[in-house]
This record gives structure tokens, sequence and C-alpha cells, in this order.
């Protein structure tokens, strides 16, 4: 959805922190001028202490919606195998009347082993979550159809994710928003392989926004991005000094931090180059 104005937006990690903590940071960023915010749906830390605080994401957006007036919201990304798809269309319908419009239904297939086994879903294969989400984002469009109210808003469907084969083919056919990680090559290279799958199932590549995660030492030069046909760049942040995109490797086990307001001072550097730029 190639456009002329840039959007930049956080992602708040709700682990080693406080409920309180997480509020004040979305309100800060919601002040502040955030087109975006969102929560990550897991069920323990990514990265740092395995057993830190952690709170569920669905739940965190209720109190969002609430706490915010201005910035689209959104979970970055949910699960798909953690809820029906039906009920998952339908919460996200219900939180996009509490915001007036501003929500995302944003899907991923999945991939944290540790919420699968500790929360009794079968964590399967990487193909066989691939085939779920297949089945299940007809599902979600099929229910949204149905609801009554239907959304307020537009409620664009993003999907995360970098599979070539079948994530960025769905993206394809069903996602008005897609998401992945920088760095710029990285997305220049999805991007391109995005663009194949449209056409071969004939849809037209600018209608879908492309968001990408960036660390916070990734900042400095957001037209980088742009560059690569990037609409909105996520800036993600935790409690923890240092964190990155790579969850699976990022970070150190990081003590005496809980509680202490989120750093956003990342999040003011991208809108401050949003500003200029727009």
């Amino acid at each position: 959805m190639s456009n002329s104005r840039l959007k930049v937006g956080v992602q708040l990690h709700p682990q080693a922190t406080t409920v309180e903590a997480l509020r004040d940071a979305w309100r800060r960023a919601d002040d502040m001028g955030a087109d975006s915010i969102w929560i990550w749906d897991h069920f323990y830390p990514l990265y740092g202490d395995p057993d830190a605080e952690n709170f569920e994401g669905w739940t965190l957006l209720s109190a969002m919606a609430a706490d915010t007036s201005n910035a689209m919201l959104g979970t970055m990304v949910t699960g798909n195998s953690y809820r029906n798809p039906e009920l998952l269309a339908d919460m996200a319908r219900t939180l996009d009347h509490l915001t007036g419009g501003r929500m995302y239904l944003s899907v991923g297939a999945g991939w944290f082993e540790r919420d699968y086994e500790e929360y009794g879903y079968e964590f399967g294969t990487v193909g066989s979550r691939l085939r779920q989400l297949e089945a299940d984002l007809p599902r979600m469009r099929s229910r949204l159809g149905k609801l009554n109210p239907p959304p307020v808003g537009a409620m664009p469907l993003l999907i995360g994710g970098s599979g070539r084969k079948v994530t960025l083919r769905l993206v394809a056919e069903y996602a008005d928003a897609w998401n992945c990680f920088g760095p710029p090559d990285n997305v220049a290279e999805l991007s391109a392989i995005l663009d194949e799958w449209c056409a071969k199932v004939g849809r037209d590549p600018a209608e879908i926004e492309h968001t990408v995660n960036i660390s916070r030492d990734d900042v400095h030069d957001v037209g980088r991005y742009i560059d690569v046909g990037v609409d909105h760049v996520v800036v993600m942040i935790g409690q923890q000094p240092g964190a990155v995109g790579d969850f699976k490797k990022a970070g150190e086990a990081q003590k005496g931090l809980t509680g202490k307001p989120f750093d956003l001072s990342a999040l003011e550097s991208l809108i401050a180059q949003r500003d200029a730029l727009n």
C-alpha cells in the first residue's frame, strides 16, 4: 500500500514488567503521536529470564483500547493456533468497537513451542501450522461478514511471516497488511517474492500495507526502509536493553528492571523522522 505518508508505531513487550508500566507506556505512545501500538501474543517471555513476569496479549488489548484515543492497535501477531478463528474474528470486531475503529486483526502461523506445550496445544510441524492458518483465514473472513454489528473501521487483516512458499502466498491471497523483520535487504528480498505471488493470484501488491519490525538500535535512518517499499515501521521495545528481533537468540537475562518505565526514545526518533518526511 505504498503512499506518500509513512506510519510509525511501537510494539511493547509484555514480559519482565508490570501492567502499570505497560499502561503508562501505551498512554505515552498514544500521546506522542504513534500511528500504531502493538503487543505480542505469547504466554512466556521470548528472551531473557524464561520465568520472568508475562501477561496475556488480548486481555491487555482491552485495556489499551480504553486507555488510548488515536493509534491503531493490534497484536504483532496473534498465534493462530491459540484460538478458534470465529472467536478470534469476534474478539477483534468487539475491540474495533471499543476503539472506535482502530483495530488490526493480525495473525501468524505460530512458532514458540513452549506456548503450545505448556498450554496444551498441539505444536505439530511448520507445515501443519501453516495448513491450519490457510484453513482458518477464510473462516475469519466469513465470520466477519456475519457478525452483527460489523466492525466499525476497516480492521485490516495483517499476516506476519516470511515463509516464501506458503506464508507469502497467503498474504497475497488474503491480507490487507503484511509484517516482517528488518534489515532492509531482508524486506526487499521478501517483497520481491510477495510481488511474484501477487502476480500469480491476480492481486495488486500496492493494496497490501508493508509493515516491518525493527530493533531500537535500527531507527537512525528510516529512509532505508522507505526505499524498499515499507509503509509502516514498528520499533520493538522491552524492559531489557538490547532486545532484538531474533527472539530465539536474543538477550541475556535481565534483573531489576521490572516495573520501570519503558524507554520510548526510539519511538520518539521515528515520530520525528516521520513528521519531517510527511
